[in-house]
C-alpha cells in the first residue's frame, strides 16, 4: 500500500514538472512574439523600441490581469502536493522509526492490561511512527499472533486515536513557506552525513519538509476555485451553513468518511480538508464534520488487514470502527455546541486575512481544525476507557468463537509488521525464543529411547513432526527478515536481523540433528543391533552432558545474554573431549571383536551428531556475543 502512495506521488511530481516545463515554453513564446509585434509598425518598419516600452510603461499592460489556472492545472498542482504530502509523512514515520526504534519496541512491550496504561502506549507509539493506521494494524497483528489481548488492543487502539492528532497541530505550525528551505537543509545532511542517526534525523526533517511544501501546494492550487463559479457553486451544494443541521453535518461526515476509506490515509484527508478551508472553499463548520467522518473512513484499514486473521484479530479491528462511528454519532448530536466550544478555544475561525499573492486566507482554520479532531478522540477515549470490559464482551458476541477450534499459528510472524520493522523485529525475536524452546523440546524426550532401546511412537512422532516445523518456521523467518530488512531501516535493526537468521539456521540445524540421531537408533533396532551396556551408558551420559548445553544456550537466547560465550566457550571445549573419550573407548571394544561393523559406523556417527549439535549451540553463544 505504502510503495503504491509512493510511485502516484511520483508520478504526479513528474507530470507537474512536464506541465510546468511546456507552460515557461508557451510564456516564452507569447513574450516573444509580443515583442517582435510591438515592434513593428503597420507599413513593417521598426520603431523606437524605448517608445514601446514607454507606452507599455504608461499603465496599459500593467492593467492586464493574468490569465487563470485552467482545471487541468489545479488538479495537477493539488494531486503533486497530495503526492508530496504522503511522501513526507512516510519519510517522517521511518525516520522516527529509526531513531526511536529501541524507544518503540519498549514502549509495546510495556502494554498491560491497565487500560489506561495501553492508552497511553497506543499515543505515544502512534506520535513516534506518525500513523494511527500503522498502530491499528500493528495491533491487529499482535492479536492475532496471540501476543496482545483484546481488552489490550481496545486500549491501545483508543490511544491511536489520540495520537493521530498530532499530525494536525504539525500542520497548524506558520512554517509553509520554510517548507522548501527545510527540505534542502535536511536533504544535505541525509545525503551527505556519515553518522546514521543524524542521517535518520534528517530523514525525519525531510519529510517534515515535504509535508510543509506539500501542503502549500495543496493550498495554492485550491485558492483559484474561488474564483470559479462552477466550483463555488457545486461546493455550495455541500456547505454547512448552520451547524444545527443535522443531516447536513451527517452528509458532510460520510463524504469525509468515503474519501479516507478510499485514500487509506486520514493525514491525506486532514491535509486536503485543511488546505480547502484555509483557501476559504469550504466553510469551518463543513471542514470539522468531514474531519470527524474522516476518523470513520480511517477504520478501514484495520478492518482490512483483519481479513483471514483470528477470530480475536477481527475483534479487535471491529473494535476500531464501533469506537469510532458511535463517537462519531454522538459528537455530531450536539454538533452546534461542540462548535462553540471549539471556537471559545481557538478564537474567532472566520477571521479573514490577505496572503502574500493578495489571496484572501482564513489564519485560524488550520488550527480550529486540529482542535476538532483533537478535541473528538481525547472526550472520546475518556467515554469509552471505562467500558473497555463491556465492549470487549459485546464484541465477544458480535464475533463468537468458531465451533471448531483454530489451528495455532507455527509462528508469530505477519506481514502487518513490515510497516514497522522496529517492532517486527521484535517480533522475529520472540519467534527465534520460540524455535530454542521447541529444539529443546525435542531433545529431551530422545533420552528415554536411547536408556531403555525400546520404541515410544508417541516420541518418535513428536521429533518428526517437530523438525518437519522447524523447517517451516526457519523458511517463514528467513522470508519475513528479507522484507524487513529490504526497507530504509536502521543499522542496529539490520544487524540484529541477521543475528536472528544465523540463529534460525544454527537451531534448524541441531533439530536435524536430532532427528539424525533418532533415525540411528531406529536403524539399530530394524538391523536386529544392540548397543553394548557400556555403549549405552556413555551415549545417554553424553546426551544429558549436551541436554545440559542446550539448556545454557536456550536461556541465553530467551535473555538475550551477551555474556554467554564466556561459559559456552569451556563448556564446549569439555563435550568435544568427552566425544573424543567416547569415541577412543568404543575403538578398544571394537578391537576385542565385541562389536559388528554395522553398529561400529551407527555410534561412531552418533557421536559425531551429538558434537555437531555442540558446535551448532556455540555458534549461537558466538552470535549472542556478538562474535559471528
Amino acid at each position: 500500500m505504502v510503495k503504491n502512495k509512493i510511485i502516484l506521488s511520483l508520478f504526479f511530481l513528474g507530470l507537474i514538472v512536464l506541465i510546468m516545463g511546456a507552460t515557461s515554453c508557451k510564456n516564452s513564446d507569447d513574450t516573444s512574439s509580443q515583442t517582435s509585434d510591438s515592434s513593428v509598425t503597420e507599413a513593417g518598419t521598426v520603431t523606437d523600441s524605448n517608445a514601446v516600452v514607454d507606452s507599455n510603461d504608461s499603465g496599459g499592460a500593467d492593467n492586464k490581469k493574468p490569465d487563470p489556472p485552467s482545471v487541468a492545472e489545479i488538479i495537477f498542482s493539488v494531486m503533486g502536493g497530495l503526492g508530496i504530502f504522503l511522501l513526507g509523512m512516510k519519510n517522517m514515520s521511518e525516520g522516527m522509526q529509526a531513531v526511536a526504534g529501541d524507544k518503540i519496541r519498549t514502549l509495546i512491550n510495556k502494554v498491560t492490561n491497565n487500560r489506561f496504561v495501553a492508552c497511553g502506549v497506543g499515543t505515544s507509539v502512534t506520535m513516534l511512527i506518525q500513523s494511527s493506521s500503522v498502530t491499528t494494524v500493528l495491533t491487529v497483528g499482535m492479536v492475532n499472533a496471540g501476543l496482545m489481548t483484546l481488552t489490550q488492543a481496545i486500549g491501545v487502539i483508543l490511544g491511536a486515536n489520540i495520537g493521530t492528532t498530532i499530525t494536525g497541530w504539525i500542520l497548524v505550525l506558520k512554517v509553509s513557506k520554510y517548507g522548501l528551505p527545510l527540505l534542502g537543509i535536511a536533504a544535505f545532511f541525509y545525503l551527505f552525513s556519515k553518522r546514521d542517526k543524524v542521517r535518520y534525523l534528517a530523514g525525519f526533517f525531510l519529510g517534515l519538509g515535504m509535508v510543509f511544501f506539500g501542503l502549500e501546494l495543496m493550498k495554492n492550487g485550491f485558492a483559484p476555485l474561488r474564483h470559479m463559479p462552477q466550483f463555488e457553486a457545486w461546493f455550495a451544494r455541500y456547505q454547512i451553513q448552520n451547524p444545527s443541521d443535522y443531516f447536513g453535518v451527517l452528509r458532510c461526515c460520510l463524504i469525509g468518511a468515503v474519501l479516507t476509506a478510499i485514500v487509506q490515509s486520514s493525514s491525506a484527508t486532514l491535509g486536503i480538508t485543511i488546505g480547502l478551508a484555509m483557501t476559504g472553499v469550504i466553510n469551518f463548520y463543513t471542514a470539522a464534520a468531514l474531519v470527524l467522518g474522516e476518523n470513520i473512513g480511517t477504520t478501514i484499514t484495520a478492518l482490512l488487514a483483519s481479513l483471514g486473521a483470528s477470530t480475536n484479530a477481527k475483534r479487535a479491528a471491529y473494535a476500531h470502527t464501533i469506537i469510532n462511528v458511535l463517537g462519531v454519532i454522538w459528537i455530531t448530536s450536539i454538533f452546534a455546541l461542540y462548535m462553540k466550544g471549539i471556537e471559545w478555544f481557538v478564537g474567532d475561525v472566520h477571521r479573514q486575512t490577505f496572503d502574500t499573492n493578495g489571496e484572501k486566507i482564513y489564519p485560524n482554520a488550520a488550527e480550529a481544525i486540529a482542535a476538532t479532531h483533537t478535541g473528538f478522540n481525547v472526550i472520546n477515549a475518556m467515554f469509552f476507557l471505562p467500558l473497555v470490559s463491556l465492549l470487549a464482551k459485546l464484541l465477544c458476541k458480535i464475533v463468537p468463537d468458531k465451533k471448531h477450534p483454530e489451528i495455532p499459528h507455527l509462528t508469530f510472524l505477519d506481514v502487518r509488521m513490515f510497516d514497522t520493522p522496529a517492532i517486527g523485529i521484535e517480533q522475529s525475536q520472540k519467534e527465534i525464543q520460540r524455535m530454542s524452546e521447541k529444539t529443546l523440546a525435542m531433545f529431551k524426550p530422545l533420552r528415554k529411547i536411547l536408556e531403555t532401546q525400546q520404541s515410544d511412537k508417541e516420541i518418535e512422532k513428536m521429533i518428526f513432526q517437530s523438525e518437519r516445523d522447524l523447517d517451516i518456521v526457519q523458511k517463514e523467518i528467513v522470508e519475513f527478515l528479507s522484507n524487513i530488512m529490504a526497507g530504509n531501516i536502521a543499522h542496529d535493526v539490520i544487524d540484529q536481523g541477521r543475528r536472528q537468521l544465523r540463529i534460525s539456521d544454527e537451531l534448524e540445524s541441531i533439530s536435524d540433528y536430532i532427528t539424525s540421531i533418532l533415525k540411528l537408533n531406529l536403524k539399530l533396532r530394524n538391523t536386529e543391533q544392540v548397543m553394548s551396556d557400556q555403549g549405552r551408558k556413555d551415549i545417554v551420559d553424553l546426551h544429558d552432558i549436551v541436554a545440559e548445553y542446550l539448556e545454557m544456550i536456550n536461556q541465553a537466547i530467551q535473555q538475550e545474554n551477551r555474556n554467554i560465550l564466556k561459559t559456552a566457550g569451556p563448556r564446549g571445549q569439555a563435550i568435544t573431549h568427552t566425544v573424543k573419550e567416547y569415541r577412543n573407548k568404543h575403538i578398544a571394544r571394537v578391537g576385542t571383536g565385541t562389536t559388528t561393523p554395522l553398529k561400529s559406523l551407527i555410534y561412531t556417527d552418533m557421536l559425531t551428531a551429538y558434537r555437531r549439535i555442540r558446535d551448532h549451540a556455540l555458534n549461537i553463544a558466538e552470535v549472542l556475543a556478538g562474535e559471528k
